[in-house]
């Protein structure tokens, strides 16, 4: 296992989202909010293909740091891929489905670690 932070892992997730182009990357810290996870990473990609792409590159990236993903569903039809680390959760999103979703909305009270939307980290 790595000596990663679980907030690494949910940085370097939202890293391998924005090489592959992701758009509006967020990542929540919604520890004491849900027992699910501690953090979650959400973005959007513009097709089935580069939600995919967003999705294979976060498993790539995390697999060469020894971490792997507890489960992952969503790929065959890529409107939402949910990738589950068990402390961190990627979701890669259409835009359509990101906007009927609002996990933003949802998970309101939680602190933004990072908000990135194109291209600038706010």
């Amino acid at each position: 296992m790595s000596d990663l932070s679980i907030k690494d892992i949910a940085l370097i997730a939202a890293d391998a989202a924005d090489d592959k182009k992701a758009e509006d990357i967020e990542v929540l810290n919604v520890q004491g909010l849900t027992v699910i996870a501690d953090y979650f990473v959400i973005c959007s990609g513009n097709s089935d293909q580069q939600v995919r792409a967003i999705a294979r590159a976060v498993d790539e990236k995390l697999s060469e740091k020894g971490i792997e993903p507890k489960r992952m569903a969503g790929m065959d039809d890529a409107k939402w891929v949910l990738i589950d680390y068990a402390d961190v959760i990627v979701h890669v999103f259409q835009k359509r489905e990101r906007e009927y979703y609002d996990l933003e909305r949802l998970w309101s009270d939680a602190e933004k670690i990072l908000r990135q939307s194109d291209g600038e980290e706010e």
